[in-house]
């Protein structure tokens, strides 16, 4: 069986049990937030268009706050306690939430605090989890099995919605809030794990992972904007989060007019993201390690924008319910299964400090931050009288962009991986 596994797989033996964990680590942190994300989607429709651009700045309002605080936690502790401490916090906001529902508080009431407090928890614990994946693999190793480890992600993404589906009539939805706070337990458990496989198979030229990390709390936004690397990085995810923005915003007002009950709305959202998860899949498990060595990283990072200029002027040739849903599962197959698993693997030549701090400010201020500009920029748009066709072509450009940054960041990254970086050369972000 590990022959078997290692074959199908492409993971060395020794790589066996820390991928095996890595993918339970990412099914746990995935399956938590799709037990969540049905209910945080119907409440964005129940806000309504117009309370969008307050919700994504309240986001990226938390994320400044939060930020800080990670990289000052980063700077005074070890791996080992880090990313416990993380998603200990998670799981007891998880818990009051809880407290607050049974206490009597209306869904309504709390659906604005729900609806930022979903979209901080995901971006945080999921660049926590690809930080942490980036200091147990290099490079070479990342191109293996970063698929595999992502489709640990995309079975827990199934999982998550099917507990919604089928535990929300019976369970109640604060007691979801429970379940998800359990997962998120199982996810210390298997950081414990693979921290122990670490110490035993440390990565080369890395520095002890008991010792913090050191430096700032705001060494991460100073990397961040003085790296060239890094800032093309950022100019990616912002194109990514600007265009993302953009279809969320037609989602809504499309969904809104065309689907009139809550109910409706909800199981739409609930199949969309089924069908995702499960292409997802199949593409991590068949086609991800296949593809990268065929196209190259360039290549797997230009696939994204490439659908995405396609579907929006689909949207601008044909708004409706079938483009909307045909471009979704399409876009966000293309980003889960392909597209973020080789985003990620940038950072497995990038510093310690990088990969932690630098990594969670983009990961979170600079997304968050676009999704905000994008949200008032598309809001005033609205406001100016343009319609579905207009907002999809104004897209367009954006996505030109976002073609150039992948091809940029592809070469590099290609250049990189053909050196034999020595463990004393500067890290390739610097340069």
């Amino acid at each position: 069986m590990p022959t078997f596994l290692c074959r199908v797989l492409r993971a060395e033996r020794h790589e066996l049990p820390a991928l095996g964990w890595a993918f339970a680590y990412f099914f746990v942190l995935l399956a938590a937030y799709y037990v969540l994300r049905p209910v945080r989607d119907e409440m964005g429709v129940q806000a309504g268009v117009k309370a969008l651009p307050w919700l994504f700045s309240a986001t990226f309002a938390a994320m400044l706050v939060l930020v800080p605080l990670y990289g000052w936690l980063c700077a005074r502790l070890p791996r080992a306690r880090l990313l416990p401490v993380v998603y200990a916090f998670f799981a007891l906001n998880l818990v009051a939430f809880w407290a607050l529902l049974q206490s009597g508080a209306s869904t309504r009431a709390l659906a604005p605090a729900f609806f930022v407090w979903v979209s901080v928890f995901n971006l945080f614990v999921v660049s926590v989890f690809w930080s942490f994946m980036a200091d147990l693999f290099d490079t070479r190793a990342a191109a293996r099995l970063y698929g595999a480890i992502a489709a640990g992600g995309s079975c827990g993404a199934i999982a998550g919605p099917t507990i919604s589906a089928l535990a929300a009539a019976p369970l109640g939805t604060a007691n979801l809030m429970l379940v998800a706070a359990a997962f998120l337990g199982a996810a210390i458990l298997c950081i414990a794990r693979l921290g122990r496989w670490a110490e035993r198979h440390p990565r080369a030229g890395e520095p002890k992972a008991e010792a913090p990390l050191g430096g700032s709390m705001l060494a991460g936004a100073r990397a961040a904007l003085s790296s060239p690397f890094l800032l093309a990085i950022c100019g990616y995810l912002l194109c990514y989060t600007t265009l993302s923005t953009a279809l969320y915003f037609q989602q809504i007002a499309i969904v809104g007019a065309e689907i009139a009950d809550a109910a409706g709305r909800t199981r739409l959202f609930a199949t969309l993201d089924l069908a995702v998860n499960s292409l997802t899949l199949i593409l991590q498990i068949l086609a991800f390690a296949r593809l990268g060595a065929l196209l190259g990283p360039a290549w797997m990072l230009a696939l994204l924008p490439l659908v995405s200029i396609a579907g929006f002027a689909w949207l601008a040739a044909a708004p409706g319910i079938a483009a909307l849903a045909v471009f979704t599962v399409a876009r966000r197959a293309c980003n889960f299964a392909l597209s973020r698993p080789v985003r990620e693997a940038l950072y497995t030549v990038v510093t310690r400090e990088e990969r932690y701090k630098a990594k969670a400010f983009i990961d979170t201020v600079v997304y968050r931050g676009g999704d905000a500009f994008a949200a008032w920029l598309i809001g005033a748009l609205r406001s100016l009288g343009f319609g579905f066709a207009a907002v999809s072509l104004a897209a367009l450009p954006v996505g030109a962009a976002w073609l150039g940054l992948a091809f940029f960041l592809g070469a590099r990254m290609k250049a990189w991986t053909r050196a034999d970086a020595q463990s004393s050369a500067p890290s390739p972000a610097s340069r």
